[in-house]
Order: structure tokens, then C-alpha cells, then sequence
């Protein structure tokens, strides 16, 4: 795998209020302009781990609203937020909030800017199948990522692993944004051993190859579609117990599960939002609405991640074995 540093990686979760342009292949410009928000036809951008959740609410979506199309530009949620900010998208899919600055821009341009929260999801730690260290304390997540320790007997004694190998799936990811601001409190990301894919699937990819690496993704990309439960996950690699506590052990380590999710036993925990700017209250307004009714709340249940507005059952299954 090439190696993009991820030095310095604080300065990239200031979003510089529209000043930085879009990249990557994108439709054609006429494409965003204001009008885009009447007609049948038009685009939101997110970043690229929501993309399996996202690709399931649109064809529901776009189902049920003949004549009207609307499609994601998947990209970083940094190139994200700014294009919504750019007015090159009106409905923008991210981890966090506007901040005060970007509220306050929009609104000196006379636009009235709405968030709404649809979802939590598990920021999910990936290895090897033949690892057999599988579980890990937030805290020395943090000394992995601020460069302090680089190799696995650091960590568990004893082990021939040699150096920690993490992956993320872009520079400029939701995923980077979060360890950055939630775990390194504004740090940079600071280690020789990461770097940067361009994509979910190459970090499940890079990590089914790499016996010492650890991949960082959004857990929705791990459901098996096989499994109506959502708790098999992906069978190629091993999901990582994460644990509060000093010392990591099974009893205290978890997945991202959505029970764990909502049980707040999980540590990794991200809320997702629709930041929507649509002046003309139009299709993208109608597909932020979307998100948060019974139908889209139900197709995000049933994707593995957490409705704000689900109610979720618990019930005690008792297996009997012949």
C-alpha cells in the first residue's frame, strides 16, 4: 500500500467556509446550480463510509417519487461540507454539525440552513482473521494514533506482529475527523505507521492482506447482508472489541453492535446528520424529510446503524441444543 502521511491532520477538521474545491470525477456544473433544487434530477454529497446506507435509502427514495431522481456524490466529508457551503450540492450528509462560522455564512447569504440528526453509527476497528489480539482499550487507540506506540508487543507482550499498521480510508475522512477531534482532542494524527487508502472497501481489503494491520471504517460497511440480525459482520477479517477501561479484557471489550450502540457500551459512537440548504424547500428538503420518517428510519435499522428514532426491543433468546 502507498502511504499518504497523515501529519498535521488537526488542520484539516477546520472546514475554511467553501474555500477549498471539490475534486474527483463529479457531474457537470450546470448540474448544481440553484435550479437543481426544483427540478427532478438532483445530487447531495456525502462522505464515502455512508455509501451502503446511503445507496439503500435512495433506491427506496427514488422509488416512491416517479419523475424525481435524486443521486450522491460520495467523497470526504471535508470536500462534502464545503460543497454544500459552495452552493455546488443543497443536502450534504456528514458527522457533525454546521459549525458557528458556517451557520453564520449562510445566513449573511440569506439562506436559512437546517441539520437534523438520522442516525448513530460505530466507528469500527478491523484486523486480521489470524490476529488473535482482538480487543483494544480506547486509550491505547490513542497512543496508537499520536504516534507514541508503533508496534504491537507495546500492547500485548509477547507478540511477533511487529509494527502496528493502521488504515484509514481517506485524508480528509469522517473517520479521520473523529479520531482527530474525539480521541486526540485537536491533535494531529501523528505516526509513520498510517496512512490513507481512497476508499472503504480497499481499507477491508488492505487489511485482509496485512496480519499486523488495523483498518478504521464505519461500521456499516461490515454488515453481511446474509445476516438479518446484523451481527455477523464481514467473515474475511475480525471486528475489534473496544473497551473504556485501562485494561482490555472480553467481559469489558465491545462491538459495534446496534445494541451496544444504543446501550452507550460501545465507546466509538458517531452521530450522523443531513445538513440541508435548500432555499426552495424543494426535492432535497423532501429527501432530508425522508431520513427522518418511519420508512427511512426503518431502512437505517435494518442497515445495522442506529435511528434516532427507533424503538428498539430487547428480547432474551434462549438457545436449546439437542
Amino acid at each position: 500500500m502507498k502511504k499518504n502521511s497523515l501529519n498535521a491532520l488537526a488542520g484539516l477538521t477546520i472546514l475554511t467556509l467553501g474555500l477549498l474545491s471539490a475534486c474527483g470525477s463529479k457531474p457537470k456544473s450546470d448540474e448544481y446550480t440553484g435550479t437543481a433544487a426544483v427540478t427532478g434530477h438532483v445530487y447531495f454529497a456525502a462522505d464515502e463510509s455512508f455509501a451502503p446506507i446511503m445507496d439503500e435509502l435512495l433506491d427506496v427514495f427514488n422509488a416512491q417519487h416517479p419523475g424525481d431522481t435524486v443521486e450522491a456524490i460520495y467523497t470526504n466529508e471535508l470536500d462534502a461540507i464545503n460543497m454544500l457551503m459552495e452552493n455546488k450540492v443543497w443536502l450534504t450528509v456528514a458527522t457533525r454539525d454546521l459549525n458557528d462560522k458556517e451557520r453564520q455564512n449562510l445566513k449573511d447569504r440569506r439562506f436559512l440552513p437546517i441539520t437534523k440528526k438520522i442516525c448513530y453509527d460505530g466507528l469500527a476497528l478491523i484486523c486480521h482473521r489470524s490476529n488473535p489480539d482482538s480487543i483494544i482499550t480506547v486509550k491505547n487507540l490513542k497512543r496508537i494514533l499520536s504516534g507514541e506506540v508503533r508496534q504491537w508487543s507495546e500492547i500485548y507482550p509477547g507478540s511477533k506482529l511487529g509494527e502496528i499498521d493502521v488504515c484509514f480510508d481517506s485524508e480528509k475522512s469522517a473517520a479521520v475527523h473523529f479520531c482527530v477531534d474525539s480521541l486526540l482532542d485537536g491533535r494531529p494524527i501523528n505516526s509513520p505507521n498510517i496512512a490513507a487508502v481512497k476508499s472503504s472497501p480497499e481499507v477491508i481489503n488492505y487489511v485482509e492482506k496485512t496480519p499486523g494491520a488495523i483498518g478504521i471504517i464505519g461500521n456499516n460497511w461490515l454488515n453481511d447482508k446474509r445476516d438479518t440480525t446484523n451481527v455477523t459482520f464481514k467473515k474475511e477479517i475480525t471486528v475489534m472489541g473496544v473497551s473504556k477501561m485501562d485494561s482490555a479484557a472480553r467481559y469489558n471489550s465491545y462491538k459495534p453492535y446496534q445494541y451496544n450502540l444504543a446501550m452507550g457500551y460501545y465507546p466509538l459512537i458517531r452521530t450522523i446528520y443531513v445538513l440541508v440548504n435548500d432555499p426552495m424547500r424543494a426535492l432535497p428538503y423532501r429527501f432530508s424529510n425522508f431520513l427522518t420518517l418511519p420508512v427511512g428510519q426503518l431502512i437505517i435499522f435494518k442497515s445495522s446503524l442506529l435511528p434516532v428514532q427507533g424503538n428498539m426491543e430487547v428480547r432474551n433468546v434462549e438457545i436449546v441444543r439437542d
